[in-house]
């Protein structure tokens, strides 16, 4: 039971846990917008390249299961 529930984690976060980054990236930009250029410039940084990093890992993980 605990290495199915493990393995899917696992197979979740593989493919999923880069948006997840990317998302708590855009919160914090969000949050933070105004306060600190320096820290919202590199937040929205991560955004772009987290969330692209992400989106291709799911074209290549889809791509694999066919």
């Amino acid at each position: 039971m605990s290495n199915e529930g493990t393995s899917k984690f696992t197979k979740w976060r593989e493919k999923y846990g880069v948006l997840v980054i990317a998302l708590s990236c855009l919160l914090s930009a969000i949050t933070s917008w105004g306060k600190s250029w320096i820290l919202t410039g590199i937040l929205v940084l991560g955004v772009l390249v987290f969330g692209t990093i992400g989106i291709f890992d799911i074209k290549n993980a889809r791509a694999e299961e066919k």
